[in-house]
């Protein structure tokens, strides 16, 4: 029994620690659909694309910025999002967690070769 209680007390520590579930979703380009769990995710429009080539040293690493339609079973909205911010939506939220492709060289790039993968956390429900 004194063998129980140690093992019991660390898993009710990790158990207070456990982190919402993380569902990351394929890929998908410009028009296309994106689906992570429950949310699916269509990027509509690219809106920047200022990230530092990899042949140029920069002072700023830039960001990438698109328009996306948000739809979940609770709800459906169009927002702005940023490279590696999260979105909050109903019941977790969503990132733009890739984009692809790199950016190795100065110019632009057509915005049908891109692809973005999103990541959805969704929040424990009480």
């Amino acid at each position: 029994m004194k063998r129980i209680a140690p093992l019991a007390l660390i898993l009710l520590a990790a158990c207070a620690t456990v982190s919402p579930p993380v569902v990351a979703g394929p890929t998908a380009g410009l028009g296309e659909l994106s689906r992570s769990g429950d949310v699916w995710v269509r990027p509509l429009v690219l809106l920047e694309d200022s990230r530092c080539p990899a042949t140029v040293q920069c002072v700023w690493a830039g960001q990438v910025r698109i328009r996306a339609e948000i739809n979940s079973v609770r709800a459906s909205t169009i927002r702005d999002m940023t490279l590696d911010k999260p979105e909050l939506v109903s019941g977790g939220s969503v990132t733009l967690v890739d984009v692809q492709p790199s950016k190795l060289a100065p110019g632009a790039t057509d915005s049908r070769v891109y692809r973005f993968t999103f990541e959805t956390v969704r929040l424990p429900r009480p």
